[in-house]
């Protein structure tokens, strides 16, 4: 069974409410649609118990109720006070919204979880021949330091956990171990030796066996790809669609207390329904 295979069954089995704050959007009502229609959760427009949405940002976010008030009367805030009230369990949004749009919403409607000190994200890559990789981040931190990159791979190994169930986490870069230099591969390498993941690494010595063995760091069969930044992950994933027919499902977002999904604007309905089954494996 696949990975979003898994995902299906669970999110079937918990019987979750999903808050779609784009419901306007002819993808998402389809989404929504199919999503009730095969029980992976139950879909649910914005609600208005605006007192209790104003007393979680009140109380929780240390938000003024004025100010609070105001935010409230934005779709993407109201979504996160619900996921924040327990009205819903997830918020899945970006269809049309920005993913900083999002961001914003969920970081003060929701908030990070303990231990988390930096928020990132992840595709869950589908490549024709069935294998299942997690590239991160490749939608939010531009050019994370290496206590960043290190969060980031530290979250990425727990979702791998969760969607995979084995994860093996590799550190990217130009340079395997210890043959190249430069800030880029520096931090990398400090990364590495904070969290003991395999890195820095090329992406072949990461894949393959083969090349591993030759250039003497890993297993090459990491199937939690981290990269060094936002411009090496986001082509990497793009390329990865247009050359190889890769389905990318997110991005997902992690290091927050409850899913939030950020979907790409270019999102199909198909996308967004196994998008929303991905999220809900992380809750």
């Amino acid at each position: 069974m696949s990975a979003l295979e898994k995902a299906i069954e669970g999110a079937k089995s918990r019987d979750a409410r999903v808050v779609m704050p784009e419901m306007e959007d002819a993808r998402i009502a389809a989404a929504a649609k199919q999503l009730r229609a095969d029980g992976i959760c139950e879909p649910v427009g914005l609600g208005d118990n605006m007192d209790a949405y104003v007393a979680a940002l009140v109380e929780a976010r240390g938000v003024k109720e004025a100010l609070a008030r105001r935010m409230l009367s934005r779709p993407l805030f109201r979504a996160a006070a619900m996921v924040a009230v327990g009205e819903a369990d997830a918020m899945v949004a970006g269809a049309v919204a920005s993913t900083k749009k999002v961001i914003e919403a969920a970081s003060i409607g929701i908030g990070l979880a303990e231990g988390v000190s930096v928020a990132s994200s992840f595709f869950l890559m589908r490549f024709p021949d069935g294998r299942e990789v997690i590239f991160s981040d490749c939608g939010l931190n531009v050019d994370p330091n290496a206590e960043d990159l290190a969060a980031i791979a530290q979250a990425s190994e727990r979702s791998g956990a969760a969607l995979l169930g084995d994860a093996r986490v590799a550190l990217l870069s130009f340079s395997t171990g210890a043959s190249g230099t430069g800030p880029s591969v520096d931090k990398v390498r400090e990364a590495a030796e904070a969290t003991g993941y395999v890195g820095p690494v090329q992406g072949d010595a990461a894949l393959s066996p083969d090349v591993a063995a030759k250039k003497g760091l890993g297993n090459g069969d990491a199937n939690v790809l981290v990269f060094p930044s936002l411009d090496a992950g986001n082509i990497a994933y793009k390329l990865a669609q247009e050359l190889a027919g890769a389905q990318a499902l997110g991005p997902i977002l992690q290091g927050f207390r409850k899913p939030v999904c950020d979907l790409s604007r270019g999102a199909t309905v198909r996308d967004i329904v196994d998008a929303t089954a991905v999220s809900l494996a992380l809750g």
